[in-house]
C-alpha cells in the first residue's frame, strides 16, 4: 500500500466518535484513511453520485389525455364567475 498522508490519517477510535465529520468530509471529495494501531486500514472515499437520466418535461402527459377536466374545479356559475373576476367588487 502506498505511504498514507498522516494529516488524513485518522484512527479508528477517533473515527467512531467523529464519523458524521468523517462522511461529511468524504461526501466533499476528501480520502480519509482510517489507521488501526497506528498503521493505515481502510479508505473513507466519496462515491460518485448515481448517474439520473436527462429529464423529460411532458414525457406522462399521455396519461391525463383521458382524465375529465371536470374533476379539477366545479364548473362556477356566472354570478360566481363574474365575482371571481372582480366585477361585483364596488358592491361592498
Amino acid at each position: 500500500m502506498a505511504e498514507a498522508d498522516p494529516g488524513k490519517m485518522v484512527n479508528v477510535h477517533e473515527a467512531k466518535t467523529h464519523f458524521s465529520k468523517l462522511l461529511e468530509r468524504a461526501h466533499a471529495g476528501e480520502e480519509i484513511i482510517l489507521a488501526k494501531a497506528g498503521k493505515p486500514y481502510a479508505k473513507l472515499v466519496p462515491i460518485d453520485a448515481p448517474a439520473l437520466p436527462p429529464r423529460k418535461p411532458g414525457r406522462f402527459k399521455h396519461l391525463l389525455k383521458d382524465v375529465p377536466t371536470d374533476i379539477w374545479f366545479e364548473p362556477m356559475s356566472d354570478d360566481d364567475l363574474d365575482a371571481w373576476e372582480g366585477k361585483y367588487s364596488n358592491i361592498l
